[in-house]
């Protein structure tokens, strides 16, 4: 339940503080916390009436969320900085103008990379780039900037996602260990 506070928390904590402006982006975080919300309330009603078949699917989907997190928190740690690179660079290629120049002006920098594969675009992106830092004599490529950010976030979603898949199999265990054990409130005359 914490989980899925925390995301919904985040995502409209980025919304409002301007870090994030896409509302597909905030829309998928707010959804992924809903949906861990609400499994958490199914695994506590289904706890409370000591309730098999509702705990049985508790347990299903739990470890299938512990999986894909466990998953994508691996790929988070072990992303390499050549693979940021070729991510950030397939993205920027499909990006319009109008978000290149949204990035170039919160970030103050200019084009993405200037190397010998991509120097035609980024000439015609310095050219296009409204960016404050381009009246000074010193701008930095958007690249270094996000390449920087991207590796700490990366660092620190895998680390917090690690360390909440476990919890969520630690959640497995526990519903497991209480759904085989005996109901007190039922019957003893009666079996299992």
């Amino acid at each position: 339940m914490l989980v899925g506070l925390l995301l919904i928390v985040v995502a409209a904590s980025g919304k409002g503080f301007g870090i994030v402006s896409s509302i597909r982006i905030i829309g998928g975080v707010v959804a992924v916390g809903v949906f861990l919300l609400l499994i958490s309330i199914v695994g506590l009603i289904s706890a409370l009436n000591h309730h098999q078949v509702m705990l049985f699917f508790y347990m299903v989907i739990l470890f299938l969320v512990f999986l894909f997190q466990f998953g994508v928190s691996c790929a988070c740690l072990a992303i390499t900085q050549g693979q940021q690179v070729k991510l950030l660079s397939a993205t920027w290629g499909l990006m319009s103008n109008e978000t290149r120049v949204g990035v170039e002006m919160s970030l103050d920098c200019c084009g993405l990379v200037n190397t010998t594969q991509s120097s035609e675009q980024f000439k015609q992106d310095i050219d296009l780039c409204p960016a404050p830092c381009k009246k000074t004599s010193t701008c930095f490529t958007c690249g270094d900037k996000m390449l920087h950010r991207a590796a700490w976030s990366l660092r620190i979603l895998g680390g917090v996602g690690l360390f909440f898949s476990f919890t969520e199999i630690l959640g497995v265990w526990l519903a497991a260990h209480y759904r085989n054990q005996k109901d007190p409130k039922a019957n003893p005359s009666t079996l299992l």
